[in-house]
C-alpha cells in the first residue's frame, strides 16, 4: 500500500503547457489520494486561427501515449485526463473510441473531460446549455457536436481564442465573468467551461450562486467524476455544488 496515496493513486496527463490543471486537481484533492502526473510533450505556440489549433490537437495526440506509458510506471490504480479538447473530438462515437483506447493503454478506468461533463449534466437532469472555451471556433464545433449527440441542447457557446497554450491560462476572472454573462439565459438550464488550463473551478462555484443554475468546470467535473467512478464520496468544500451534492 502507498504510503501517502493509501486510498487511491491517481494519475493524471496533462499537457506540458498546462499550468492549471494540477494545482486545481491538487486542491481537491482527499486525504489519503495523490495525483501523479505525466506531461504531454508540446510547444509553447502560437495560436492564431482555426488551422493553428488543429496544429496544436495534433501535438497533442501525437504525444499522449508515450506520456502515458511514462505515467503507467508509477502504478496508478486510475487514470485522469488532463486535457480536454481532444476527448471531444468526432461525435460522441469518436469519443467513445478515443476513451476504449486510452483505457487499454492504462490499463485502468479512465475519466476525461467530455464524458465526466456529459456525467455531471445528467445528474443535474439539464438539458439546455451553453458552453465557452479557451478554444478557435473549430475545436468548439467539435464540443458542441458531443453534447448534441449526447441529448443536450447547445443553445450557445463562446470560443475565446486564446492565442497560445501558456496564455490559456492567463485568462482573467473578468473575461470569464464577461463570457458567463453572455452564455447565460432563460433559455439556458446550465452553463459549462471546457478547457483544462483555463482557471474556473472557484469562478465557477461563485456563479451558480448568483445564477441559480449550475456552471460546471471541466477540471471540476473530471475530478468529480474520477472520485466517483472510483468509489470515494468524499465533498471538499468551495468548489460548486457538483462536489457537494452529487
Amino acid at each position: 500500500m502507498d504510503h501517502l496515496g493509501w486510498r487511491l493513486k491517481f494519475g493524471v496527463l496533462g499537457p506540458s503547457t498546462n499550468t492549471i490543471v494540477q494545482p486545481d486537481l491538487d486542491a481537491m484533492r482527499p486525504v489519503g489520494v495523490t495525483n501523479h502526473y505525466s506531461r504531454i510533450e508540446i510547444p509553447a505556440m502560437s495560436v492564431r486561427s482555426n488551422e493553428d489549433f488543429l496544429r496544436l490537437v495534433q501535438h497533442i495526440q501525437d504525444n499522449t501515449l508515450h506520456a502515458l506509458d511514462v505515467l503507467k510506471t508509477c502504478e496508478m490504480q486510475y487514470l485522469v485526463m488532463g486535457m480536454s479538447a481532444t476527448t471531444f473530438w468526432d461525435g460522441r462515437k469518436g469519443a467513445e473510441a478515443y476513451l476504449r483506447m486510452m483505457r487499454e493503454r492504462a490499463g485502468v478506468e479512465v475519466s476525461c473531460g467530455s464524458f465526466a461533463t456529459e456525467a455531471a449534466l445528467n445528474a443535474y437532469k439539464v438539458r439546455r446549455i451553453a458552453f465557452l472555451s479557451p478554444y478557435f471556433e473549430v475545436a468548439n464545433a467539435q464540443v458542441r457536436r458531443f453534447y448534441q449527440d449526447c441529448g443536450f441542447t447547445v443553445v450557445r457557446d463562446i470560443a475565446l481564442e486564446r492565442p497560445s497554450p501558456v496564455q490559456i491560462a492567463h485568462t482573467t476572472d473578468a473575461v470569464c465573468r464577461e463570457a458567463i454573462r453572455k452564455l447565460d439565459g432563460d433559455d439556458v438550464d446550465a452553463i459549462v467551461q471546457v478547457g483544462t488550463n483555463l482557471s474556473m473551478v472557484r469562478l465557477a462555484a461563485a456563479a451558480e450562486l448568483f445564477l441559480g443554475k449550475p456552471v460546471i468546470a471541466i477540471n471540476t467535473a473530471t475530478y468529480w467524476h474520477a472520485l466517483r467512478a472510483a468509489g470515494l464520496q468524499d465533498k471538499p468544500d468551495g468548489f460548486g455544488t457538483l462536489l457537494t451534492h452529487h
